[in-house]
């Protein structure tokens, strides 16, 4: 599994809102790539942009910008973010 968490600070929420961009934790070995797949696969949407990066703690953030039709709104939904 290399999508371990969505992201919930405050920060990230305004992320989906106006950015249509959801932040997941991700396993430290997955690359852009393996991101971009499991998110089209897993929530059947496309995929723009994928940036990642070592917090502080150790832990790999993935931000996910969604492309035009796609909405990061409809994910926080199905994980009840929103």
């Amino acid at each position: 599994m290399i999508l371990l968490a969505p992201i919930k600070t405050e920060k990230f929420i305004q992320q989906i809102e106006y950015a249509n961009t959801i932040v997941f934790k991700v396993d430290v070995r997955a690359t852009k790539q393996n991101v971009k797949d499991e998110i089209e696969k897993t929530f059947g949407v496309k995929v723009a942009d994928v940036r990642t990066y070592i917090s502080p703690k150790g832990e790999k953030h993935a931000l996910i910008k969604l492309a035009e039709g796609s909405k990061a709104e409809d994910i926080a939904t199905k994980l009840k973010l929103a």
